[in-house]
């Protein structure tokens, strides 16, 4: 099946969970990532249970802290 990941178009068996696309993709602390598909936020207790669709498209988000100097 095909998925955009990132905006890149990338050809996956069928069945895929969000979990095996994470250590597929080697995303970098992947304990820290949010993951959007198709522009709705997956829940970080679902990943091993969401499964990927031929169209979907995926984005790994890290979200940075920061405060005032």
């Amino acid at each position: 099946m095909k998925i955009t990941i990132a905006g890149d178009k990338k050809e996956y068996p069928e069945g895929l969970t969000v979990a095996q696309l994470i250590a597929l993709e080697q995303v970098e602390t992947p304990e820290y990532v949010t993951v959007s598909l198709n522009d709705d936020f997956v829940a970080g207790g679902t990943f091993e249970a969401t499964v990927l669709q031929e169209g979907d498209s995926v984005e790994f988000l890290y979200f940075m802290g920061g405060g005032a100097a």
